[in-house]
């Protein structure tokens, strides 16, 4: 599972602060997934639960990393109908079908045989002929698989799924999890750019999370479109300015439409999305990149509750910004 961030995490109670308030709080950073991870939080007991933590992400990719050989995702992947699969991928795809549900197939797990023709997985950056797509979008959709309590099936042996969409937001949500059971509920948690947050920082403030620019080539945290600050509540940014390839004059996307198996082609640059999950945040933000900022707006008028800000081209070269109520009142700095 790999993502790159395109977020920056402003985390108060490290920049010098460790006497605005009582409380002790630790960070830990690491790579795990293909990505890193940066975790913040206040225990009255001085616990650090890095051991904790890390066994929580060998869990996850032990389950549903497409990196390693033996994973359960990799199994399944390799079966030719059904097969009995751990608890954690079980609830993976149980999320993943009720998300495609809910985005009218926007969001689906059985896209990356596409992603990897098109090279995005392993930077080959190649265009596939339309023979090919079509060949492979017989073998795309919801519908192609079925859970059944924990056993996985597929109605064709060439389907297999990638949940690297969802994963790092539902890893944070269980380590977030985690925390809650051993009454810790001052953190931050941070896999891939994927956030939950709880309670406050060591300013006893919200916590700071800046939405990066939509610059080709950037640094993360170098040019900040937006600051928000969320607490109870996950966010995560989903974008396309900074994964694309260029063959024979045209852009693509590393965003792949599940119904036409091409490189979405609209002007949305990134949306970053808040709601109660960190699972659901990054479902929805992959969701809205793959519907373009018209069909998004949509179905946040339509689903109240769900936060959002979307970052789109003008037209003259210039950027636009849309965003949802709710996430008006969030906004610290522009």
């Amino acid at each position: 599972m790999r993502k790159h961030s395109l977020l920056f995490i402003i985390i108060l109670a490290l920049l010098g602060c460790a006497s605005c308030s009582s409380k002790e709080y630790i960070q830990l950073t690491g790579f795990a997934q293909g990505t890193t991870y940066a975790i913040t939080f206040a225990d009255k007991q001085g616990r650090d639960f890095h051991g904790d933590i890390e066994q929580i992400f060998e869990q996850v990719d032990q389950s549903m990393s497409l990196y390693r050989d033996s994973s359960i995702i990799n199994l399944f992947n390799s079966a030719n109908d059904c097969f009995e699969v751990d608890s954690l991928l079980a609830e993976v795809v149980a999320l993943s079908l009720e998300y495609s549900a809910q985005t009218n197939g926007a969001f689906d797990i059985t896209i990356g045989p596409l992603v990897r023709e098109w090279g995005f997985h392993m930077k080959k950056n190649q265009v596939p002929t339309e023979s090919r797509v079509a060949e492979l979008l017989a073998f795309t959709g919801a519908d192609m698989i079925e859970l059944k309590g924990n056993t996985l099936c597929k109605s064709n042996p060439n389907v297999s799924i990638d949940v690297n969409a969802i994963a790092p937001g539902f890893t944070a949500d269980l380590i977030a999890d985690f925390f809650e059971s051993k009454d810790v509920l001052d953190y931050l948690v941070e896999v891939g750019g994927e956030i939950r947050a709880s309670g406050s920082n060591s300013r006893g403030e919200a916590w700071m999370v800046g939405v990066d620019k939509p610059v080709d080539n950037a640094l993360s945290g170098e040019n900040l479109q937006v600051i928000i600050a969320i607490s109870g509540k996950s966010l995560v940014t989903s974008g396309n300015y900074r994964k694309f390839f260029v063959k024979d004059g045209v852009r693509y996307s590393h965003t792949v439409s599940p119904s036409t198996g091409y490189p979405v082609n609209h002007s949305l640059l990134s949306a970053t999305v808040i709601d109660s999950t960190a699972a659901r945040a990054d479902a929805l933000a992959t969701s809205f990149m793959v519907m373009g900022v018209d069909l998004a707006k949509l179905w946040l008028i339509q689903n109240p509750g769900v936060e959002a800000y979307l970052v789109f081209s003008s037209g003259d070269g210039d950027y636009s910004v849309w965003m949802s109520e709710g996430l008006k009142g969030m906004i610290v700095e522009n």
